[in-house]
């Protein structure tokens, strides 16, 4: 039980750091590439940012669905559920806005489409803040009082 509160924290964290990195400069940055490389910058990002993000965002999804039969006795059952709930946040706005924004981008360079991308992805960078403070509240449940 252990193992798995600590991975669901590590890839909540994890992931944390990389939505706002990707937030406050990656995607800002978009706009700065050029039309000229643009589908082939968005192709390179598309492919690579899976790398990154894809084993985490399972980690967290699977020990997240797994915290509702493994709960460490001192987390309250409600606080995994909003978990899980912002867990759903963040996957449905990513199949529903961000990737197809970057379907649009993976054309070209739109700046609808960009500045689109750039203003949803705050729905993202908001629910994974809001697992950082769950997940940390669940880890200090299980501290020693103090």
């Amino acid at each position: 039980m252990k193992i798995l509160l600590l991975a669901h924290v590590a890839s909540t964290l994890f992931m944390t750091g990389v939505i706002w990195i990707v937030q406050v400069v990656h995607y800002p940055l978009f706009a700065k590439v050029g039309a000229a490389g643009f589908a082939a910058y968005e192709a390179d990002h598309a492919r690579l940012i899976t790398y990154v993000v894809f084993p985490a965002m399972t980690v967290e999804l699977l020990t997240g669905l797994a915290l509702v039969w493994h709960r460490p006795a001192a987390v309250p059952a409600p606080l995994v559920w909003v978990g899980l709930g912002l867990i759903g946040v963040v996957w449905l706005s990513t199949a529903v806005l961000q990737v197809p924004l970057h379907g649009v981008l993976s054309s070209g360079f739109e700046a609808d489409a960009h500045r689109r991308l750039v203003a949803t992805n705050w729905i993202r960078t908001l629910a994974w803040t809001l697992r950082a403070g769950v997940v940390l509240a669940m880890l200090r449940l299980l501290l020693p009082p103090s």
